[in-house]
């Protein structure tokens, strides 16, 4: 793909983690991209220089560490875990990112630095020992505003506490010996103004007052140095001078926008969307844009995780990411009704037109084809063969930025897959997410309760709030407590611990185990392809199914088949195994 003409269309290298503008190679399955460069990179790097220790051996090239990858510790060079492409050694831990990998002796970083912390050309060098060579010329004795008793002096040690920031610093750094006080060499040369107006629109004045405030841009409270607008009359921290005006949380479908205060018409009392405290409104935090979307988060709360937000530089950008990230699954719309619902489409989960209905003629249990959840509301049905999908759930964007991770998620349709959050197998449709699929129920995501410690895992959450089962003409509630001293199970006829979830019906004062109600398997469809095992014979494929007539033999244990199987469908071919038998072959 040669450029990006279409503005609504841009994408990120996925080896490269910047904005595609060169060429690039480009899989329109999957909206994965590689800059030229990245797709043409070395599989292995022998002799890096960054890697003495294992001189001999190669550097292997990897995608992208996984979130649950507990192997890669992070690029030695530059210390973060950033989602691009990976060097790393078979032996040890040591890895490179494909930017600080690409560095060499010869690669010099000759232009100012954005914020201005050197004011020489930077090297990339071999040795550290090259490094004092800069310290050198630094003077080895400052007078320094944050403390007028006695001089600084120049030291160099592996760690110090920094008293302007109050951080842990390793390096050289100003101190006196009397007072113990001491700051590294960032704080001690910082800029007296500070001008960025992509985050502000008018210069910071540094503050060398040793005193406490609040933070106007974070609402936190800050020690020592800071920074002023005199013409806004905000204080704000040395870090806070350059917090992006706009971003893009995973969390949140719209862009959120950074304002000191927030106009009482606009809001009322307000809790952050994070950590469920309360945001004051005369204090800088983020929100969302859009009318009518009362979405505000702390400053600290949303930029906690860096692999959770980037960086808007336009605001054009935030409606054309929302636009792409809400891309229909409806592939075409056939026919509309006077309300202007679509009755008739194509969706890409299903070969034949889908009609719009409202209510099921047979009176059978019919599970949408989607979310394996049953049909009870307004549907899509095939006319052709037994396929149904709930409306919501036809009406899915294809591609979505997911509130867990910041790279795009893209809906998929599969009879039997692995959910990575639940930890059940499971058909239907699934969000694919940069070597993660998340099955329907667990894409929504929230998990516990900020007024109190209700915490649930992602098993117990996607539990259905309704569900069928032949016991009951009724639909069963999931319930959370019962009053009653000793309870029983109306399907396996054990007790029941009254204080653990169950499914009930009021009605006919019915009550089951859930995992009763739910069996082993609640969102796998009868008859799925289970990939990966064939018939031991004749290598056909096997369909996965709850229960099998006549209870026939498994055919690695001998024993009745009276539960869940893997059987060949071949007319020819009488294959069948237990599920749980399915390893020993």
């Amino acid at each position: 793909m040669a450029e990006q003409s279409n503005e609504s269309l841009k994408a990120y290298c996925d080896g490269y983690g910047e904005l595609l503008s060169a060429l690039c190679f480009t899989c329109i399955h999957c909206n994965y991209h590689l800059h030229k460069q990245c797709a043409e990179a070395p599989l292995e790097i022998l002799n890096h220089p960054l890697h003495p220790k294992h001189i001999r051996r190669r550097l292997f090239l990897r995608q992208r560490p996984l979130p649950s990858d507990r192997k890669v510790y992070g690029c030695a060079l530059c210390k973060e875990k950033r989602n691009m492409f990976v060097y790393e050694c078979k032996t040890c831990y040591f890895s490179l990112d494909i930017k600080c990998a690409k560095l060499s002796s010869s690669y010099k970083f000759n232009q100012q630095p954005k914020l201005g912390i050197h004011s020489h050309p930077l090297t990339f060098i071999e040795s550290l020992m090259a490094i004092y060579k800069c310290l050198d010329e630094l003077p080895t004795k400052i007078n320094h505003p944050s403390h007028h008793i006695h001089p600084l002096f120049l030291n160099r040690s592996d760690d110090s506490f920094c008293k302007l920031c109050q951080k842990e610093h390793f390096g050289a750094f100003y101190g006196c010996s009397l007072c113990y006080f001491n700051i590294n060499l960032e704080c001690a040369l910082l800029r007296s103004i500070v001008e960025d107006k992509s985050c502000h629109q008018h210069p910071f004045t540094l503050f060398w007052k040793q005193d406490s405030f609040i933070c106007d841009a974070c609402g936190t409270e800050g020690n020592y140095i800071s920074y002023i607008c005199f013409t806004c009359c905000i204080t704000v921290h040395k870090e806070c001078t350059s917090l992006p005006h706009i971003i893009k949380f995973s969390r949140h479908d719209h862009c959120i926008f950074h304002k000191y205060f927030l106009e009482t018409q606009e809001l009322t009392k307000q809790d952050c969307k994070i950590c469920f405290k309360e945001v004051k409104l005369d204090r800088g935090s983020y929100s969302c844009g859009k009318p009518g979307c009362n979405y505000v988060v702390h400053v600290n709360c949303v930029l906690e995780n860096k692999d959770l937000y980037k960086v808007i530089e336009e605001e054009k950008q935030c409606e054309e990411l929302y636009e792409k990230s809400m891309q229909s699954s409806i592939i075409r719309v056939i026919e509309v009704n006077e309300a202007g619902e679509a009755t008739s489409v194509v969706h890409f989960s299903h070969q034949h037109c889908l009609v719009l209905a409202d209510k099921i003629e047979e009176e059978i249990d019919r599970k949408c084809d989607g979310c394996m959840l049953p049909i009870s509301n307004i549907f899509y049905y095939c006319s052709e063969c037994p396929f149904f999908l709930h409306k919501t759930c036809a009406e899915l964007p294809r591609i979505k930025q997911h509130w867990f991770h910041q790279s795009n998620a893209t809906l998929n349709f599969n009879s039997f897959k692995y959910c990575g959050f639940c930890g059940r197998y499971c058909s239907g449709f699934f969000y694919d997410i940069k070597g993660w699929c998340m099955c329907l129920r667990c894409q929504l995501g929230a998990f516990r309760c900020g007024k109190c410690k209700f915490v649930l895992d992602f098993r117990c959450l996607t539990v259905p709030h309704l569900a069928l089962h032949k016991i009951d003409e009724h639909m069963l509630n999931l319930t959370y407590h019962d009053d009653k001293e000793q309870s029983y199970c109306d399907i396996c006829e054990q007790e029941r611990d009254p204080s653990f979830w169950y499914y009930s019906c009021s009605i006919c004062d019915t009550s089951a185990h859930f995992k009763c109600v739910l069996g082993e398997f609640p969102f796998l469809k009868d008859g799925s392809i289970v990939p990966y095992y064939y018939c031991h014979k004749d290598k056909h494929t096997l369909n996965f199914f709850r229960k099998v007539k006549g209870y026939p033999e498994c055919s690695y244990c001998g024993k009745l088949c009276q539960e869940a199987i893997l059987k060949c469908e071949k007319s020819a071919c009488n294959y069948i195994i237990h599920y749980k038998c399915r390893w020993h072959y």
